[in-house]
């Protein structure tokens, strides 16, 4: 349904470090890069990262999240735990969320900059 969605960022570089550890191990790899803008992707850019001198302000009961397909429950706790060392920080360690479906293995993360990022793989 959608073609790409973009995130503003105060700090690119920082976002570079962070996306470029905890997508690696979904498959997703940096596509673009400039200093002012960041696009993610598996084979074309679905994710932008741009600078912005006012970022949606992070807001946890917003319900605005991002989730990303993971090949496996490896890739799964991978993207979490690179995550974490990458500056981000827990919302849901790795496991099976029964209130989903009973194979619906998610873990969920917060980036630097407030934005709430789950990885699921539903098998």
């Amino acid at each position: 349904m959608f073609d790409h969605i973009s995130l503003g960022v105060r700090d690119v570089a920082r976002a570079k470090r962070f996306y470029d550890a905890a997508l690696a191990p979904l498959g997703v790899k940096r596509q673009y890069d400039s200093e002012t803008s960041l696009g993610y992707g598996r084979d074309a850019v679905g994710l932008w990262i741009g600078a912005a001198d006012r970022p949606v302000p992070a807001d946890l009961q917003s319900g605005l999240h991002f989730c990303f397909a993971a090949p496996t429950r490896a890739s799964v706790d991978a993207f979490h735990a690179a995550a974490l060392k990458a500056g981000g920080s827990d919302n849901g360690k790795p496991g099976v969320r029964k209130d989903y479906g009973d194979n619906y293995y998610a873990a969920f993360v917060i980036d630097p900059d407030g934005y709430r990022l789950e990885a699921y793989c539903g098998v």
